[in-house]
């Protein structure tokens, strides 16, 4: 689950979810971004950003080098969205794992954005909704890297 879902974002992840899955528009998209941990803002100040470009003005910054970089999930690769547990009266909704193939050493995490994009082809990072943020300390060493999205999902609403 989320260790935090950003303000911008409270009681709409399962929306976003959705619009992908059911390719509305044709050009949105999940994004799964890993955040180096140098500089990483707190938990506190992150929360309140409203877009990528606005998560990454700061200190905090994206991993983008020795093997680390963006994945684009599309509704091919998202399950359909699953009904709601009534029975545990919540909502929750996966993504599949991810893997970075072979991450240099010294490009250690400590963060997982997920995020909404609806324009992949035309966006910028000032159009892209933080969803939720995951911890993801991974000190590297050339090896591959899986981030293991829990078997609940990455998002629960309850």
């Amino acid at each position: 689950m989320a260790d935090i879902v950003f303000n911008i974002a409270k009681g709409r992840v399962v929306e976003y979810y959705n619009r992908v899955e059911n390719n509305d528009p044709a050009t949105s998209a999940i994004i799964v971004i890993p955040v180096l941990t140098a500089g990483l803002e707190t938990d506190a100040v992150l929360i309140d950003k409203d877009d990528l470009a606005a998560v990454f003005t700061g200190a905090t910054d994206e991993a983008t080098a020795g093997g680390w970089n963006r994945k684009t999930l599309t509704d091919v690769d998202l399950a359909a969205l699953p009904a709601p547990d009534d029975t545990n009266d919540r909502y929750e909704v996966d993504i599949p794992d991810q893997t970075w193939t072979a991450v240099a050493a010294g490009n250690n995490t400590s963060k997982l954005i997920i995020a909404y994009d609806a324009d992949t082809g035309a966006g910028t990072d000032a159009n892209i909704i933080p969803l939720t943020m995951h911890d993801f300390a991974v000190t590297t060493d050339g090896s591959n890297v899986t981030a293991q999205i829990a078997a609940t999902g990455f998002f629960r609403a309850t």
